[in-house]
């Protein structure tokens, strides 16, 4: 929590500090203002926790029968009040809707068709039509366009529009 707090501190001094400078803008002072109030969340948040904590031991030595001493069983108390705040009643929230399944026919045939499709393409492309081509075929067709790139590069503009 300490570094948290000072780690957003020091961005806020870094904020302000290029708000100020000549090429600062609003947008850094937003910055400047913004990191202290993460700063501030991060040691609210760690207080609260702290003190949830410190409530769910006390719940649980009450539990255990143990002797409280007067703090502890006001914080009990308030704890116990607390939890039932905490909790949703039943009803409140609607239901969540449920997901249907329905068999739609012509859901299913497009699936099956795309299924075909899938399966004729892999049959067309198989392993042995992209090992038929040798390496030196596939080298000597790039150098061919390669080649075509570079003259076509090297004409004047009204020579490539016109042919």
């Amino acid at each position: 929590m300490i570094v948290t707090t000072l780690g957003c501190l020091a961005l806020a001094w870094w904020q302000w500090e290029r708000f100020e400078s000549a090429s600062g803008t609003g947008q850094n002072l937003g910055y400047a203002l913004q990191w202290p109030l993460f700063a501030g969340f991060a040691v609210f948040a760690y207080l609260r926790f702290v003190r949830l904590e410190r409530e769910a031991s006390a719940d649980t030595v009450a539990q255990d029968g143990a002797p409280q001493s007067g703090t502890a069983i006001a914080v009990s108390e308030r704890a116990a009040k607390t939890v039932g705040t905490r909790e949703i009643p039943a009803g409140l929230l609607p239901e969540r809707p449920k997901a249907t399944r329905d068999e739609d026919p012509v859901l299913t045939e497009y699936n099956r068709y795309l299924a075909a499709l899938y399966a004729e393409d892999v049959t067309a492309h198989s392993a042995e039509d992209i090992t038929a081509h040798s390496a030196e075929d596939i080298t000597a067709h790039s150098a061919e366009n390669s080649t075509a790139q570079v003259r076509m590069a090297s004409q004047p503009t009204h020579e490539r529009s016109a042919g």
